[in-house]
């Protein structure tokens, strides 16, 4: 995102709850903030004096497995920042909070819009959907956008996600990779498209109060992903599927539908999927 917006002339702060692995090139200033320290956020946000807010950070591995620290970052520490801002005697101009595709949950297969039925399935998907009603309560005085992402990924993506968990075993030429379901299909996204999105987004007056589907429109299986960058490196791998793995009733195909999105701010460059995972595994 910071890259995005530097490129489009933007002037871009960062605020980040450790100094750790923090390397911006082109970023103003990373002010070191926790979005569970109300006053460290009010004083961060009173000296910068933003523009235009992207808000990213989350805990956002489904399986994370602390539930209390889920909501509290997810949900607690969005209402810090929300807060923060309201406060702040320069008001932005957009505030573009990210949810996710998870809270349409795994009860309506197909291709979802953004009037399909909302039925989270674990405590990330709950957070997420809590955040977005969180965020609406401040519409009279915040202009906030919402976005629900789909899957997207790309470089430096923790492997703790599936398609940087193929692409490491790629990488280092594993000989075997264990995996679910290998057959269900979802909507993958580059990260470099999801993020020219966001800023399209933040610079549309009529985006703000509405909530916004990102996505591809395009479903790949696992087995598609996992030929695509098997073929791409040259390799070949034992596949095998773990039970452990494998999620009760999952649904075979997700899709998300950007018609909402496109019919606002326009298209963006396409970004195959093959080409994605060319660009994680060089």
């Amino acid at each position: 995102m910071a890259a995005e917006l530097l490129q489009a002339g933007y002037e871009v702060f960062g605020l980040a709850h450790s100094d750790q692995d923090v390397t911006l090139p082109g970023v103003k200033e990373i002010v070191i903030c926790d979005l569970d320290d109300q006053a460290a956020l009010c004083a961060a946000i009173g000296s910068i004096q933003p523009d235009v807010v992207i808000h990213l950070a989350a805990i956002a591995f489904v399986a994370h497995g602390d539930a209390n620290a889920i909501y509290r970052t997810n949900v607690i520490g969005t209402r810090n920042l929300l807060e923060a801002l309201s406060k702040s005697p320069k008001k932005p101009a957009a505030v573009l909070v990210a949810s996710s595709a998870n809270v349409y949950g795994n009860s309506t297969g197909g291709t979802l819009d953004e009037s399909s039925l909302t039925a989270p399935a674990n405590d990330y998907a709950v957070s997420k959907l809590a955040m977005e009603y969180l965020a609406k309560t401040y519409l009279n005085r915040l202009p906030i956008i919402i976005a629900r992402p789909f899957n997207y990924t790309g470089v430096h993506q923790s492997e703790s996600f599936l398609l940087p968990k193929i692409v490491s075993h790629v990488r280092r030429r594993a000989p075997v990779i264990e995996l679910g379901n290998i057959n269900v299909s979802r909507d993958f996204s580059d990260v470099r498209t999801v993020v020219q999105y966001y800023r399209k987004l933040v610079e549309h007056p009529a985006a703000i109060g509405e909530i916004f589907n990102v996505c591809s429109e395009m479903a790949h299986s696992l087995n598609d992903v996992l030929v695509l960058a098997l073929s791409i490196a040259g390799h070949k791998m034992d596949i095998q599927i773990n039970p452990l793995f494998v999620r009760q009733n999952e649904i075979p195909v997700l899709i998300g539908s950007k018609s909402k999105l496109v019919s606002l701010v326009g298209e963006v460059e396409k970004i195959e999927l093959s080409d994605t995972l060319r660009w994680m595994i060089e």
